[in-house]
């Protein structure tokens, strides 16, 4: 039996999608951030400061969550709106015999 996917929901979809997205950041921050750590000084030989800033690290996570949300809840709104027009994701569904 076929069906379509009639609607998605931008909210919960991209609550999902960035959590998830900001979750699969740490996997290069945390050890960018360690090798920061462990690189030279952070200030230049005139004594100013130098050096990728610490706390970045720690927007890098919600900045891809808040990106993620909104590109998610954005695609999410374009496709409710063409479904009318063009249909929805169609699959193939079966009873599966217990």
């Amino acid at each position: 039996m076929k069906k379509q996917i009639r609607r998605l929901s931008p909210h919960q979809n991209g609550k999902v999608f960035g959590v998830l997205m900001a979750i699969s950041s740490l996997v290069f921050v945390l050890p960018l951030f360690l090798l920061t750590l462990l690189a030279g000084p952070d200030i230049d030989p005139y004594g100013n400061p130098a050096g990728f800033p610490k706390f970045m690290f720690v927007l890098f996570p919600l900045i891809y969550l808040v990106i993620g949300y909104i590109t998610t809840a954005i695609g999410c709104l374009a496709y409710n709106f063409l479904y009318k027009f063009v249909g929805g994701f169609e699959f193939e569904v079966r009873d599966q015999d217990v």
